[in-house]
C-alpha cells in the first residue's frame, strides 16, 4: 500500500523531504502547501505533484492524504500538528516542536489519544555520525564524559538556509539548541538535570539573541558545553566534539573524524548518509508498523522542558 502524504512548507527545507520522499517506496507526495501559490506551483510542477495549496486545512480535507510533513515556521509547529492529527492524519513536524512548552504537551497529550504516528524532526538522532556512536555507546564500548558543540551560522539578517528571505524569525534557543539538548540527552540516555544558559546583545530588528552559551549536565555526570552564534563569519553548521572514556569524535553533519582527524567509514551505519532521508523512512516505518517512531512527540518532550527552563532563566524568571 502506498502511503500518500502531503507537505507543507515549500522552502529550504521543504525540498530536502521532497528529495527524501522521491527515494523511500511506497511514499507518494500528493499535496504540497506553501505561503505563496504562484512559488509553491513551481515546485510541485518540479516534483509532480497534483495538488497545490496556500491552504493546509484543504489539503487535510483530502481524504487520500494519510500523513503529513510540516516544514512551516517555528510558530506555527504546534497549531498545524494538532491540526493534522485532528484530522486523523500522521503528522512529522520540522524541529522544534513548539516554541511554548505548554503548546508541545497539547501535542503529546492529543498525539496519545489518537493514538496516530507523531513525530518530531530531530535529525540529529538519525545522521549516520550520531548513530555510529549511539551504537557504539549501546555495545558499551563507549561512554560520553562531556560533548562540546558550536552551532555557527551567519544571519545578521533575516535569511533562510538558501539565502533567501525568510517570512519569520528563527530562534538560537527554540530551534538550534534544541538538536543539540535532544542529542545531549539520547546519546547519554540520561535526563538533563541541570542547565545553565547566557545570551548577548538582543538585534534591533529581530529581538532576538544573535550568541548564546548553554551549559547542560545529564544525572549520570556527563557534562555538555554548546555555543551558539549568527554573527559567525567563518564554517557554518553544527559540530559535534564527544570525549569519551575509551575515545574522542568529531561529528560534522553526516560525516565522523576519530580525535586525529582521521575519518571514520560510517557509510554502513544505514541504508543512507542523508539524515533527512533517514528520519522520514523512520516516520513512514513507524505508520506501516503501527508503532512509536523514533524521535516520537513524546519522546523530545523533554528537551523542550529544559529549552522552557533556560528561557526563564534568560528571562531572569
Amino acid at each position: 500500500m502506498t502511503i500518500k502524504a502531503a507537505l507543507a512548507g515549500a522552502g529550504a527545507f521543504g525540498t530536502k523531504h521532497l528529495d527524501a520522499c522521491r527515494l523511500i517506496d511506497g511514499v507518494e507526495v500528493v499535496s504540497l502547501v506553501g505561503r505563496e501559490y504562484d512559488k509553491t506551483k513551481a515546485v510541485a510542477d518540479k516534483y509532480g505533484i497534483a495538488h497545490v495549496t496556500t491552504d493546509l486545512a484543504e489539503s487535510l480535507a483530502l481524504k487520500e492524504v494519510d500523513a503529513v510533513i510540516l516544514c512551516t515556521p517555528t510558530q506555527m509547529h504546534a497549531a498545524q500538528a494538532i491540526a493534522c492529527l485532528q484530522a486523523g492524519k500522521h503528522v512529522q513536524v520540522e524541529i522544534p516542536l513548539c516554541d511554548k512548552l505548554a503548546d508541545g504537551e497539547a501535542v503529546v497529550e492529543l498525539q496519545g489519544k489518537t493514538g496516530l504516528v507523531a513525530m518530531c524532526g530531530h535529525t540529529r538522532r538519525f545522521n549516520p555520525s550520531h548513530q555510529f556512536v549511539h551504537n557504539r555507546i549501546k555495545a558499551g564500548e563507549f561512554n560520553i564524559q562531556q560533548m562540546d558543540v558550536q552551532t555557527y551560522f551567519f544571519r545578521r539578517t533575516n535569511m533562510n538556509a538558501l539565502g533567501a528571505p525568510r517570512s519569520w524569525t528563527d530562534h538560537l534557543l527554540w530551534h538550534h539548541a534544541a538538536h543539540t539538548v535532544d542529542l545531549f540527552a539520547y546519546q547519554c540516555g540520561s535526563e538533563i538535570v541541570q542547565a545553565n544558559a547566557i545570551q548577548g546583545p538582543i538585534h534591533p530588528q529581530l529581538g532576538i539573541a544573535m550568541d548564546m552559551s548553554i551549559q547542560l549536565k545529564a544525572a549520570n555526570g556527563a557534562i555538555c558545553t554548546l555555543s551558539l552564534s549568527f554573527n559567525n563569519e567563518g564554517p557554518i553548521g553544527t559540530f559535534f566534539r564527544y570525549i569519551g572514556d575509551s575515545a574522542t569524535y568529531l561529528a560534522r553533519y553526516d560525516d565522523l573524524f576519530d580525535g586525529k582527524e582521521e575519518r571514520i567509514d560510517v557509510s554502513k551505519v544505514d541504508v543512507s548518509m542523508n539524515g533527512i532521508e533517514l528520519q522520514d523512512r523512520e516516520f513512514f516505518a513507524a505508520i506501516r508498523e503501527n508503532r512509536e517512531p523514533n524521535a516520537s512527540v513524546a519522546q523530545v518532550l523533554p528537551c523542550y522542558r529544559v529549552l522552557h527552563a533556560l528561557e526563564g532563566q534568560l528571562a531572569g524568571r
